[in-house]
């Protein structure tokens, strides 16, 4: 018995140093992973140091890129600010425009905003709109509401109506533009100004145009520089007219398209007239015959006078002693001088008597050469 317990002791005293080896080996094990794990974190830690050394470099230029953009974004704010206060200006403008208060005969300018068969609508800038009806637009016959008023045309009216019974202010153009219309006539007589206008009308002794909406008159007289002898070819026809007489209390405007029409012929004439020279001989028509002398046409619009001294070789009283209209005459251009041709009939017989002269000069000399020469002959003795 006590030999089996000291075996026992034995194999317990051989297994201790084992069991503690075995039991000291995990420990060391477990105290060298910890010491990996520190190895292992120095260099994260260092890794770790110079990352955040990066960012603390870089937290400045960070700054700074950040910092433009919050200038940036307080500028349009900015501008937002001012459009926010000059919409609220405009907006406070047209309130107060449209809380004014507009009576019967005032007179006001919009822009059209429609345009139909009977009616022209009209924005006012106002809490309603303006309606023109195409009879008060103007008198004119030729007028086609729809070709000649366009979206966006500026129009100034008179008030009629403050409510047409759908709550919108009527308004007439007419009355609107006789109040100035007829100022506008005086300065254009004053100027001398040419309007193109359309005979609308056609009456017993001219036309009937229409000037600025005003009714105006061109005689037959003044309507061309030939005799009119029908008026109904003019109707619809545009001319070209000035006007001569405005008298707004008569109600009376006149106007002439003969006195731009012989303006121009006078400058034509005068550029076809620079180039004639003197000394020019032609043939021309007797067209007219004053007691000083008379006019011959020379064609292409040119005339020319023959003074009554320059008719004939005899002295005569008056040209219709030997002329008279529709005569063919020829003649020689003697002057030319501010515009106008001086012409001569006489002329052309001093040339032809001048010519007959030489030949007559001629015949003398010869026969007194024969005669003397026969003279001489007989002298002679043979």
């Amino acid at each position: 018995m006590e030999e089996m317990k000291e075996n026992v002791m034995q194999n317990e005293a051989a297994e201790a140093p084992v069991e503690a080896a075995a039991a000291e080996a995990p420990v060391a094990e477990t105290a060298e992973v910890p010491a990996q794990e520190e190895a292992a974190e120095a260099p994260a830690a260092e890794a770790a140091e110079v990352s955040a050394q990066e960012e603390a470099t870089e937290a400045p230029a960070t700054e700074e890129t950040e910092a433009p953009v919050a200038e940036t974004a307080e500028v349009p704010a900015q501008e937002a600010a001012v459009e926010h206060t000059e919409s609220m200006a405009d907006y406070e403008n047209e309130l107060n425009a449209s809380m004014k208060k507009i009576h019967e005969g005032d007179v006001l300018t919009g822009t059209v905003i429609g345009v139909s068969e009977t009616e022209v609508t009209v924005d006012l800038k106002y809490y309603t709109e303006g309606v023109i009806r195409v009879e008060d637009f103007t008198d004119d016959p030729n007028f086609n509401v729809k070709e000649d008023v366009h979206i966006g045309d500026e129009v100034t009216a008179t008030v009629v109506k403050r409510d047409g019974g759908q709550g919108q202010i009527m308004l007439s153009r007419k009355e609107a533009n006789d109040m100035v219309a007829w100022d506008k006539l005086k300065m254009m007589m004053e100027e001398k100004t040419n309007i193109k206008t359309k005979v609308a009308g056609v009456v017993k002794a001219g036309v009937v145009v229409y000037v600025e909406g005003i009714r105006g008159f061109v005689p037959a007289s003044k309507l061309s520089l030939n005799y009119v002898e029908d008026l109904d070819e003019w109707l619809g026809k545009e001319i070209e007219v000035r006007v001569i007489t405005v008298d707004e209390e008569d109600k009376k405007l006149v106007l002439s398209a003969r006195d731009i029409l012989r303006e121009r012929e006078r400058e034509e004439r005068k550029t076809r007239i620079s180039n004639v020279q003197v000394g020019f001989v032609t043939e021309g028509t007797v067209e007219s015959i004053q007691p000083y002398g008379a006019f011959v046409n020379l064609g292409n619009g040119v005339s020319g006078m023959v003074h009554v001294s320059q008719i004939s070789e005899k002295r005569i009283k008056t040209p219709a002693a030997v002329l008279k209209v529709g005569d063919t005459v020829k003649v020689k251009v003697i002057a030319v001088k501010d515009g106008k041709l001086s012409l001569s009939m006489k002329a052309l017989q001093d040339m032809a008597a001048e010519e007959v002269r030489e030949e007559t000069v001629e015949l003398p000399q010869s026969e007194s050469i024969s005669t003397n020469l026969g003279a001489l002959l007989s002298k002679i003795k043979l």
